[in-house]
């Protein structure tokens, strides 16, 4: 029997057996599920300990450390995904019965361990963590009543009904907005308006109960013109002007090695032009 996914703006219909463009999710019994989780148990592609300025957050508790965990798989196609070995990719084989594979308990359990050097809770990172929100949803319940935080950093291309299952137990997101431009967002596989509304609904969410921040990666010849970061900038302000925006260095990686990295004078000149209407706009990768 096919079955509709809810989890993003595709609304895969899937077949038995049959899993939906993000690899990450699929047709079990009748019933869409995360593909890598199994008997209350995910398995994790990466669980490091994080300075929280590498999310990227700037205005979320500065100088602390985030226990970090990644999934497998994404709802976009970005050719210059810098963790295209996890987000565009299936769950191997292999590490199915890999020791990263926990409950909700259990890597909460991690989290608290680490309180002692430093950590403050739980990012949800390195590839789309919300094509397994389920179990990110069941993690950050137990973290939050731990008395720690939850920080997700996302895509944002995921419907309103994914993020109220999570935002309850959310302290902080970083969205990245790939651009600003809706049919760039189609050459990535993702999609503006999606986008648009997570930003609206993290930001209004609980009152602003939930902080948030944004990436913009600057690539040369796709998102660098400045009227289009004057317009990103312009958008972004509407919403709230202290909405922190990080810009970030570009380097040649996976399908996209045929451009130089992002000149400095480009990614300082729109920062410029981003702070014409934002109160705070940071620069990384340089």
């Amino acid at each position: 029997m096919a079955v509709t996914c809810g989890t993003c703006f595709r609304h895969c219909v899937l077949e038995e057996g049959q899993a939906g463009f993000c690899r990450a999710r699929g047709n079990q019994g009748g019933r869409i599920v995360p593909l890598a989780c199994s008997r209350g148990r995910a398995v994790l592609s990466a669980l490091a300990l994080d300075p929280i300025e590498k999310k990227p957050l700037a205005r979320f508790m500065p100088g602390k450390m985030i226990l970090s965990a990644g999934g497998w798989g994404c709802n976009m196609r970005c050719a210059f995904c810098q963790n295209y070995g996890i987000s565009q990719r299936t769950l191997p084989e292999e590490e199915r019965g890999d020791s990263l594979s926990l409950s909700p308990d259990e890597l909460a359990a991690r989290a608290l361990t680490l309180r002692g050097r430093g950590n403050i809770g739980l990012a949800y990172t390195y590839n789309e963590p919300l094509v397994m929100w389920e179990f990110v949803r069941d993690c950050a319940r137990l973290v939050r009543e731990a008395g720690m935080k939850n920080v997700i950093v996302t895509n944002g291309c995921v419907t309103p009904k994914v993020l109220e299952e999570v935002l309850p137990f959310t302290d902080a997101v970083n969205i990245d907005l790939k651009c600003f431009s809706a049919a760039s967002y189609r050459a990535l596989g993702g999609d503006f308006d999606a986008v648009m509304d997570a930003i609206r609904l993290c930001h209004d969410y609980g009152g602003g109960s939930c902080h948030v921040e944004l990436t913009t990666l600057v690539v040369p010849g796709f998102n660098d013109g400045e009227d289009e970061m004057a317009e990103e900038a312009a958008w972004i302000a509407s919403l709230d002007r202290d909405i922190p925006l990080h810009l970030t260095r570009f380097f040649p990686r996976w399908q996209m090695t045929d451009r130089p990295p992002t000149p400095v004078d480009t990614l300082l000149r729109l920062a410029g032009l981003a702070r014409r209407e934002l109160s705070c706009v940071l620069v990384g990768n340089v």
